[in-house]
């Protein structure tokens, strides 16, 4: 039993994880970021002991996926701006030296990545790109089994990359990446831009709100879900073609209202790709539910120490 963290910008979620990918016990707080490093990991450490307890275990090992950057080899944060506070800290050391168990840890795409790939929508795909659609957008590569890394053992940021220079601002420094046009509050701002003065759900707008409306036939709402899936089609057609992997899983929040936006995606897909053999990449939902991220945090521990994937990084 393994047990598992995720660390987001706004929550933090702790479970045991059996070794077929259930989750067995979970718990979750808020992220609290302002609260500094030390209670954050106190409560990852009572959220641990708790879920142990619940499931009948002792904690065999611990996975953490987070946002990042983080680096995976020495389980330091770095600059992560939704918690800068915790730059330097290092929750594998600390985790390993409160459990006395072996602790891996990987940028949270990274986790779902590996998770999807064992135990999910990408099992036995020699090439996987997992594409994370929520607050942000991130992605993990999988390839022939391990996890693509860059440079010092970096994790890609696709999800800034350039598909609009005349595009929005992004945190990131760029304009128009794919990020600052394509995840949750991109669409948000494209509807309040948008909408006129009387427009009677301008108070209330969140992407998965606009869902709701273009769902009951809102005219705003379905256009601002056409431009959402243009841009998600745009990212992903520029994934199939510079990479043409065997799948591509779609997961996060932005997901749950997927059948809004598949058609329009495969629409930019098939009219952007004819060099490659698009129509071979399989375009597909993650399959692990709410707990993905969870589960992949479980998984990073198994790729890390019972695979020797660390070993054999690409």
């Amino acid at each position: 039993m393994i047990g598992a963290v995720d660390i987001g910008g706004t929550k933090i979620a702790v479970g045991m994880i059996d070794d077929e990918g259930k989750v067995q016990a979970r718990l979750e707080c808020p992220t609290d970021p302002d609260g500094g490093y030390s209670k954050a990991l106190a409560n990852i450490r009572r959220m641990l002991e708790a879920t142990a307890l619940t499931a009948g275990t002792q904690v065999s090992g611990i996975g953490i996926g987070s946002t990042g950057p983080v680096d995976p080899l020495t389980g330091e944060f770095g600059d992560v701006n939704f918690f800068p506070g915790w730059k330097g800290e290092n929750l594998v050391k600390d985790l390993a030296g409160i459990f006395h168990v072996s602790v891996a840890m990987e940028n949270d795409a990274d986790a779902a990545a590996l998770g999807e790939a064992s135990w999910g929508a990408g099992k036995n795909k020699k090439r996987l790109i997992y594409v994370t659609v929520g607050t942000g957008i991130g992605t993990g590569f999988i390839v022939d089994g391990q996890l693509y890394r860059g440079v010092d053992h970096s994790h890609p940021e696709i999800g800034h990359h350039l598909v609009d220079p005349s595009g929005p601002p992004c945190a990131c420094g760029f304009h128009g990446c794919w990020e600052s046009l394509a995840a949750g509050p991109a669409m948000t701002a494209w509807m309040e831009k948008e909408a006129p003065a009387n427009y009677p759900h301008r108070a209330d707008l969140s992407a998965k709100r606009i869902c709701e409306l273009a769902a009951a036939g809102d005219d705003l709402a379905k256009r601002a879900v056409e431009h959402e899936a243009y841009y998600l089609g745009l990212g992903l057609a520029n994934l199939v073609t510079m990479f043409v992997p065997d799948a591509i899983v779609l997961g996060g929040s932005m997901m749950k209202s997927a059948d809004l936006f598949l058609d329009g995606i495969r629409k930019v897909i098939r009219e952007s790709c004819h060099f490659v053999p698009f129509e071979k990449t399989e375009l597909t939902l993650a399959s692990l539910g709410e707990d993905a991220n969870l589960i992949g945090a479980a998984r990073v521990w198994h790729h890390r120490f019972a695979t020797g994937g660390s070993a054999r990084a690409c």
